[in-house]
């Protein structure tokens, strides 16, 4: 296009198009041609609204002195954080765009970044095309070099080039960058998310030699009948020629076709990629070249002939102090800790990623699904009135984005699925989309979940289907299509969850169900967890504590709260328990102990590698406590089979053995054996545990008896308090007051838990609202009896919500040991009265300690969190941890820390003092520095105050966590009702 030196107009604001003077799409590459990295200061003016921005500002001699600086790549509105910021401020919604849906238009109050940078064109500058090259700008701008206008570009998580070539001066440079925070584009990119403004991603002169290559196209493909490979490269631009020696491919025409006998193919798990480059008389290209194939045949999606499973996540990109704009440490972090959970794929919600995370894919071994930057769910609120996708004047809009996610990563192998984008209803636009990515890119699926017809996809998928349909959709019972002439069609498509499981807060619960579902039926290929990362805003509060911000904190009139903090790992990306959770659900190796016919059965539900990588070892323990361990020679299992392995003498024998008259457990597990790119050997990728029965240990010696056979001594009165043994009671409330020199707040009945995040939000009515409806944040306890027996004490106690006439009937018998009067036991029953409307969210026991104790040593499942639907990654061992790192600081604060089945365990001080607890059979335990109504309150981790006590809650039982936030409630399974029910528990002073 002719270029000018005159302003550009701000129409390009509230325009359709998606942008001028642009060059075209092409892929991302690097090459040996020079390159003027222009990240770094920038001089930086932020204009309330466009009326208001700087006259001549693009002018190679304006005066910026004035202005602050900022980084570029960043976001204007987070400079300033941990404290106030200073450019605007953060906001979030998930669905609701932040403005009136009015499209194309947006409001006066746009917010404009106005950048300004000076560079130093190096005196050897090629001859030939020189481009400026914008990875992401948020989410419109218009481009200025040397006050001469290049154009302007919408689609912000997509790559955006200007040619500069008549622009360019040799020695100084000035480039001058409007970016605005609304624009059309807007209304396409309303994806769940901060709305954050900038040029977040990095910017960089291109030299663009002469008989350099315009754009080139891999094509890698893999015959795994044959074991043969097919290359050819399609180039635009200069002359070039193909070098790939390891393929005895040098100096050859890149076009070829090339049949390569015996090439290694590219997967997830053994990520084979063959060095290259692409040589013209201007440049060297670089290459990384992996072959493979992804189809559908017989309704199944396949890689390289065999079936393909995705145990994946999504991921949104996200840094809690730069938004997102990401580092290569965090991208490399995310990759490594996918792999390290047994994680083999990403879906990259909802936008193409930074290109460095996709090359990291294709080394380490990641299967992608590539998403178009494209959501409009906002229109959900309007009856999808005027939505861009199914209107005309988009179309180029839509058409555009797909384009440029298309020409920029078509070169990955890691890339298997392109997505047309997210929640965007339906529309002729997104189909128009599909059909010319089926055109450019026959290699790979087209994937959009909002298309329930299935009509232009190659795949069936869902968000957050109940377990029941998804047990329909697995036997292709799926409902009927909204067009009956397609039904057929979909009913032998392949299934996948794009999203399910929803990581918010303690949570997921029930993915070993889902995962049940996956592995048992032909059609299912898995999906994907949402998601990867919490959202949170490092914060800091006045007196200088640390939190994470979301939604509100901020003062946004429109918010959706703390929706956003929904990822398996923290914002500082610590795993949660529920990262550990899900890496136990998708274990690429199942493995069984069967201790009644002394085998171990293993089942290999790698894509690719048979099992020669891994290394087995069993070990037996008595109460926690090592007896014996081995290696386990298992021969090499291949993919999608199973073997049935008799135990090893060493096993066997050991196993037979007398020892502690406790519980023996059997632990097998899988390692690397080397070292991988993404873990050292020894990691551990499986593990399966089995108790061992010995009918020699006498029943009545075990933990798990029902109770102790004692002969107890009577109680006295003294000053008020009754004595039993080392005990002292309470004469009036029957509370526990002090056991030996130990002072305790008496265990009384609790039934309330600090709402989850899944409790608080339930999609189909939140969970909460039923329990402040039967009463259960505001229980009332009275104490109908206290009375001493001939072997101990009795305290009965009613509890009930105010107002209300249902209640928890409960009886506390005591009783002490006369052979060892430092041994104390509870004999706990409770009994509902009344009609109790809903679940409770848990049954048990709460008491107090001194803040002294900081220390818990247990024997039980550990080492982390578990609750009744989230177990499978807790193992029966015994483990130690301080008070304080019992706790999980989710985001938002809530019900977090139980220990589940817990055998014994001691609550100390730093001299050692405190209590013994043992459960018969065992007892769900949380330890922590404030209380349950302390963790409801709390909006941040930083609103926590230690108490001057140590609370103590022991469990029977607590209602499962689920994933009803966005996804199913618990399953019925895991719900816990007002029954009657007993435990006894035994206390001790130490």
């Amino acid at each position: 296009m002719p270029l000018t030196s005159e302003p550009t107009p701000h129409g390009y604001v509230e325009s359709f198009s998606p942008g001028h003077g642009r060059a075209a799409p092409r892929a991302a590459f690097t090459s040996d041609a020079p390159v003027v990295d222009l990240t770094g200061e920038w001089r930086f003016h932020l204009a309330p609204d466009l009326p208001r921005t700087t006259e001549g500002f693009e002018k190679p001699d304006y005066d910026d002195s004035g202005w602050d600086t900022i980084s570029v790549p960043s976001l204007w509105q987070l400079e300033g954080l941990p404290g106030e910021p200073r450019y605007g401020k953060p906001a979030y919604t998930n669905q609701p765009y932040y403005f009136p849906i009015d499209p194309p238009h947006v409001p006066d109050a746009n917010p404009t970044g106005e950048y300004r940078r000076d560079f130093t064109l190096p005196g050897e500058w090629p001859a030939g095309r020189t481009l400026v090259r914008f990875e992401g700008v948020d989410s419109c701008f218009a481009v200025w070099l040397n006050g001469t206008l290049l154009g302007d570009g919408k689609g912000s998580r997509l790559p955006t080039e200007f040619d500069v070539t008549d622009a360019l001066r040799p020695g100084r440079n000035v480039i001058a960058v409007r970016v605005h925070q609304w624009s059309a584009g807007t209304y396409l990119e309303d994806q769940d998310m901060w709305w954050l403004s900038g040029i977040f991603r990095p910017v960089a002169l291109l030299s663009r030699p002469d008989s350099s290559l315009t754009d080139f196209h891999v094509h890698a493909d893999f015959d795994h009948l044959t074991g043969n490979g097919t290359l050819s490269v399609d180039t635009t631009g200069g002359p070039a020629r193909l070098y790939v020696p390891e393929l005895g491919l040098v100096d050859a025409d890149p076009a070829g076709p090339h049949l390569l006998p015996g090439v290694e193919p590219w997967s997830a798990e053994r990520p084979r990629l063959y060095d290259g480059e692409l040589v013209t008389d201007g440049e060297r290209v670089p290459l990384r070249i992996g072959f493979r194939r992804i189809e559908v045949r017989d309704g199944l999606i396949l890689a390289n002939g065999r079936k393909l499973f995705f145990r994946g996540v999504n991921r949104h990109e996200w840094n809690p102090d730069t938004g997102r704009t990401l580092s290569h440490d965090d991208m490399l972090t995310d990759v490594l800790l996918m792999k390290r959970h047994n994680i083999n794929s990403v879906r990259t919600s909802h936008y193409p990623p930074d290109s460095a995370f996709l090359d990291l894919c294709d080394e380490h071994g990641l299967w992608v699904i590539d998403e178009c930057d494209m959501e409009t769910h906002g229109f959900y609120h309007v009856d999808w009135r005027d939505n861009p996708t199914d209107d005309p004047r988009w179309l180029e809009a839509c058409l555009d984005r797909m384009h440029r996610t298309v020409e920029r990563d078509k070169n990955h192998p890691s890339i298997v699925i392109w997505s047309l984008g997210n929640e965007c209803g339906h529309g002729a636009n997104l189909q128009a989309m599909a059909e010319w990515t089926r055109g450019r890119d026959p290699e790979r699926l087209i994937h959009y979940e909002g298309d329930d017809n299935c009509g232009y996809t190659d795949l069936y998928s869902r968000m957050y289907v109940e377990y029941d349909e998804l047990h329909l959709i697995a036997r292709h019972q799926d409902a009927v299509t909204r067009d009956p002439a397609l039904d057929a069609r979909r009913r032998q498509m392949p299934f996948i969850q794009c999203e399910y499981a929803h990581a918010m807060g303690n949570g997921p619960g029930g993915l070993h169900e889902y995962q049940e579902v996956y592995e048992e039926f032909p059609r299912m290929h898995g999906g994907f967890v949402w998601q990867w990362i919490d959202h949170g805003l490092r914060r800091n509060t006045p007196d200088g504590r640390e939190h994470y911000a979301y939604g509100g904190d901020f003062g946004e009139p429109l918010h959706d709260g703390n929706f956003l903090c929904d990822g398996l790992i923290f914002p500082d990306r610590v795993p949660s328990p529920g990262l550990v959770e899900y890496k136990k659900a998708i274990e690429p190796v199942r493995i069984a102990i069967d201790t009644a016919a002394r085998t171990v059965r293993l089942r290999n539900l790698f894509h690719t590698h048979d099992t020669s990588h891994l290394a087995f070892r069993w070990q037996v323990e008595d109460d926690g406590e090592l007896l014996a361990g081995a290696a386990l020679t298992v021969p090499p299992v291949p993919a999608g089979e199973q073997i049935e392995l008799p135990w090893p003498a060493a096993l066997s024998e050991t196993c037979a053995t007398r020892g502690l008259e406790g519980e023996r457990w059997i632990t097998v597990t899988a390692v690397l054996a080397d070292d991988e790119s993404w873990a050292p050997a020894g990691h551990e990728v499986s593990w399966a545990q089995a108790p061992v029965e010995r009918s020699s240990t006498p029943a009545a010696a075990t933990v798990r008896t029902p109770a102790p056979a004692v002969r107890t001594t009577g109680t006295h009165t003294l000053a008020g308090t009754h004595k039993l043994g080392d005990a002292v009671f309470d004469a009036v409330s029957g509370t526990l007051l002090r056991l030996g020199d130990l002072e305790i707040d008496g265990p009384r009945l609790d039934l309330w838990r600090a709402p989850t995040d899944n409790d608080l939000l339930t999609i189909d009515g939140p969970l909460v609202n039923d329990w402040h409806k039967a009463g259960l944040h505001r229980l009332q306890h009275r104490v109908v009896s206290v009375e001493a027996t001939g072997t101990g004490l009795e305290v009965v106690t009613r509890t009930a919500p105010a107002g209300l006439d249902h209640a928890m009937l409960s009886s506390f018998r005591w009783e002490s040991d006369a052979d060892d009067p430092g041994q104390l036991w509870l004999h706990l029953s409770t009994e509902p009265v009344g009609t109790w409307p809903c679940p409770l969210p848990r049954i048990g026991i709460r008491l107090a300690l001194p803040e002294a104790i900081e220390t818990v040593d247990w024997f039980g499942l550990g080492p982390g969190e578990a609750y009744t639907d989230t177990t499978a990654a807790v193992r029966v061992g015994r483990y130690t941890s301080s008070v304080d790192d019992l706790q999980t600081p989710y985001v938002m604060p809530q019900e977090n820390g139980n220990r589940r089945e817990v055998r014994h365990a001691r609550l100390t001080d730093r001299d050692g003092g405190g209590l013994v607890v043992t459960g018969l059979p065992h007892v769900d335990l949380t330890v922590r520095r404030w209380t349950s109504e302390d963790l409801d309150a709390a909006k941040h981790v930083s609103d926590l105050n230690r108490r001057d006590r140590v609370y103590v809650n022991l469990d029977i039982a607590q209602h499962g966590v689920g994933s009803g936030a966005c996804g199913p409630r618990v399953q019925p399974r895991y719900e816990l009702h007002a029954r009657p029910v007993a435990l006894t528990l035994g206390f001790r002073a130490c």
